[in-house]
């Protein structure tokens, strides 16, 4: 699995979670869904990703959006 594919798939999953513990838990969790989003609108701009940072000290191969 390459970098991009990893960050699609960490922002999918993490995207998930926050809409079933807003459903399920708190309404406050919706504050979490708005963070992960601001943060890939911000990461589509400037280029910055903490968790594709994360995934490639894992040693995680690049792909052609993170280089």
């Amino acid at each position: 699995m390459t970098l991009d594919r990893s960050v699609l798939l960490f922002a999918g999953v993490m995207v998930l979670a926050s809409v079933l513990l807003t459903a399920f838990v708190s309404p406050h969790f919706l504050w979490f869904t708005v963070f992960i989003g601001a943060n890939l609108i911000q990461s589509s701009f400037t280029g910055f990703c903490p968790a594709a940072m994360v995934f490639r000290a894992m040693g995680i191969k690049k792909g052609c959006a993170f280089e």
